[in-house]
């Protein structure tokens, strides 16, 4: 994968399954990654959203484990995972990573970064259901202040250092302490307005917040 910039996307499980899975979504992702592969390589990694959320929510309730409710989550994942690898799988020889959770406690931020370590590359975009990242729940606050550009310290001041099986906040709390470390830029995007993604890769003004 040398000779062009490694792109690690850490793509949100509740885009590629909101209810059912969303088809035009995935249509329009896959033409976004194959029109862009001359320029970059991509890793993907796929979360388990709302359906791992869930089952999670479910196993709590019968008082499963905090491990075996992580396991359950990654299990999630590689099927996410799986579903988007087979998109391409007419495009397979255009190399592409694909890939979802790993390890109980580990994140698919976390793991987005490892892979970006491992690649050597310093730029993650989160795909997520958001515009940007808030100061607090815009749902609950329409005054919350938004941001283009934000710290990682200010950041983490506003998701806290802690990580619990299906955390539902833009960037994994330990994730982002590596990720500061390893001056790491996270792009937090929303996948559901897809042609925002585009735009970043051709480097042109986008929605969405930059996190370094």
């Amino acid at each position: 994968m040398a000779n062009k910039e490694t792109i690690i996307i850490s793509l949100g499980g509740s885009l590629v399954v909101p209810e059912n899975v969303d088809i035009d979504f995935l249509k329009y992702f896959k033409k976004i990654i194959l029109k862009n592969f001359k320029k970059f390589n991509f890793v993907i990694v796929v979360g388990g959203g709302k359906t791992a959320r869930n089952y999670l929510n479910a196993l709590k309730e019968f008082g499963a484990n905090s491990k075996n409710r992580d396991l359950m989550g990654i299990s999630i994942t590689k099927i996410n995972a799986e579903l988007v690898k087979n998109i391409f799988a007419k495009n397979i020889q255009k190399k592409i990573i694909f890939g979802g959770g790993t390890k109980p406690g580990w994140s698919t931020d976390y793991v987005s970064v490892l892979m970006a370590k491992k690649h050597k590359t310093k730029t993650i975009i989160n795909l997520s259901n958001i515009d940007y990242v808030y100061e607090k729940n815009p749902k609950k606050f329409p005054d919350a202040k938004c941001f283009e550009n934000i710290s990682w310290k200010d950041f983490r001041k506003i998701i806290g250092t802690k990580w619990t099986p299906g955390l539902n906040v833009p960037f994994d709390p330990i994730a982002s302490t590596i990720a500061e470390k390893q001056k790491m830029k996270v792009v937090v995007i929303n996948g559901k307005k897809i042609k925002e993604l585009e735009k970043f890769l051709i480097n042109t003004p986008f929605i969405g917040t930059t996190i370094q």
